[in-house]
């Protein structure tokens, strides 16, 4: 439990510095006197949003495809662990190849008068779900654990607070940073728009690195525990 704790925390952080989120929280920080109650219903759209999608996946599809293998070897989940990682290092590399591409690209801006900052969130984390391929590479080693569903609930519930932890940042640099929040917001956002794409691509490169460290060994044990067992059953064979 302790290692598929430490694999969705360092998935989540890693998947926290999501350009689509972060961008437009920091542009509703700057924009006046509700700034604070703008970015905290922000943040509780997208974090809706994103829990109940995970949810309805890990819970849905993903307990159809357990119950063609209910019982997945330690191995199996290992091999899980590995695949994720190699997925986060693939993006990682895309990110990187791309970056300067990125960078010139414009970050998403809040638009449409009226509509609510929970909305808001919760719009755009519904389109951005499809694509979230590091919170899919945590679903799958959730539902590959073999946990319970209650658990794997709890496992997603840290997942979406690992990856608000930005949002939340913003809050609080609204609620404790006095008259200098507003330049340390613009700062952070000008930041963000030149250097996300390499910022997300170290941390993506990291945590799968990480998460491939874990499913390696995990193997290497497993396989330890298997070759002691196989010598002795040979030495009962050779002395009876």
């Amino acid at each position: 439990m302790l290692r598929l704790v430490g694999l969705v925390v360092s998935i989540g952080l890693a998947d926290s510095l999501n350009p689509t989120t972060i961008a437009p929280a920091l542009y509703l920080a700057t924009g006046g006197e509700r700034s604070r109650a703008q970015v905290g219903e922000f943040t509780f759209g997208v974090f809706a949003v994103y829990l109940l999608g995970g949810a309805i996946i890990a819970l849905g599809p993903g307990q159809l495809i357990l119950s063609l293998v209910p019982n997945p070897s330690v191995d199996a989940r290992h091999i899980i662990e590995c695949v994720a990682g190699a997925a986060m290092l693939v993006a990682a590399l895309w990110l990187w190849r791309h970056r300067k591409r990125l960078c010139e690209q414009r970050l998403p801006a809040p638009r449409g008068e009226g509509r609510s900052s929970a909305i808001l969130g919760a719009t755009i984390t519904a389109i951005e779900l499809p694509t979230a391929f590091p919170y899919f590479a945590a679903i799958a080693a959730i539902v590959g654990s073999g946990l319970d569903p209650a658990r794997q609930l709890v496992l997603l519930l840290l997942f979406n607070i690992c990856f608000i932890l930005p949002l939340l940042g913003i809050i609080a640099t609204l609620t404790f940073g006095g008259e200098h929040a507003e330049r340390l917001l613009t700062i952070g956002r000008d930041f963000l728009q030149r250097y996300w794409p390499v910022v997300l691509a170290g941390l993506l490169f990291l945590a799968g690195l990480f998460v491939i460290l874990l499913g390696i060994t995990g193997l290497g044990q497993t396989g330890r525990g298997r070759f002691g067992r196989f010598l002795r059953r040979c030495r009962h064979l050779l002395h009876p």
